[in-house]
């Protein structure tokens, strides 16, 4: 049931295509705002849904004949590849004054929301429904989505600053756009060869 392998691979290229991505600079604007412990609780929710939207479509396109899911496969990953390349988001810092209300249910509430509406149909959820019809193997790619999403909110809220410091964004950018093209080229090999 649980494919270490896949945990692996699916961690690894989520967290590389997550990173540069506009949330995490969200989340580090909304832990300067409020308690990093709620901030957290409330991503980490939302994140989960989204992971269970993702492998469930990925589930549905591994219903398609093996030829046209690796056609597929290999379409999500080189337009995740090129969505990356071609995209020219930069990480701002900007100071944010403390709100007087640091009720649990506001901030966790302002965490699910803002993944809710910034992840939905996001590149990270494309990816998870390509290595989910990918694999055939939707809890192992489930978890690994999940761990890196919430590796990269926790990475945005506790060290956010100093990375973008000392990597940069267009690095990480352009790793997992060649991640992601490797993974179309893969799959697109296996669905010529089929």
């Amino acid at each position: 049931m649980l494919d270490v392998p896949v945990v692996a691979v699916t961690f690894g290229v989520i967290f590389v295509t997550e990173l540069p991505d506009k949330t995490a600079v969200a989340v580090l604007m909304l832990a300067t705002r409020y308690r990093a412990g709620y901030v957290f609780t409330g991503i980490a929710a939302g994140f989960a849904v989204h992971v269970v939207l993702a492998v469930t479509a990925g589930s549905l396109l591994g219903l398609l004949p093996n030829r046209w899911l690796q056609a597929a496969s290999a379409g999500l990953f080189l337009a995740g590849a090129a969505i990356l390349l071609a995209s020219k988001r930069q990480a701002t810092e900007e100071h944010v004054e403390q709100p007087g209300d640091q009720r649990f249910w506001k901030a966790a509430g302002a965490g699910f929301t803002l993944i809710l509406v910034a992840e939905f149909g996001d590149l990270t959820q494309i990816m998870t429904a390509g290595l989910t019809a990918r694999y055939d193997a939707p809890v192992s790619v489930g978890i690994g989505a999940v761990a890196a999403l919430w590796a990269v909110a926790a990475l945005g809220i506790l060290g956010g600053r100093t990375l973008v410091r000392h990597v940069p964004l267009r690095l990480i950018t352009r790793m997992a756009a060649v991640a992601l093209a490797a993974l179309a080229a893969f799959s697109l090999y296996q669905a010529v060869a089929d």
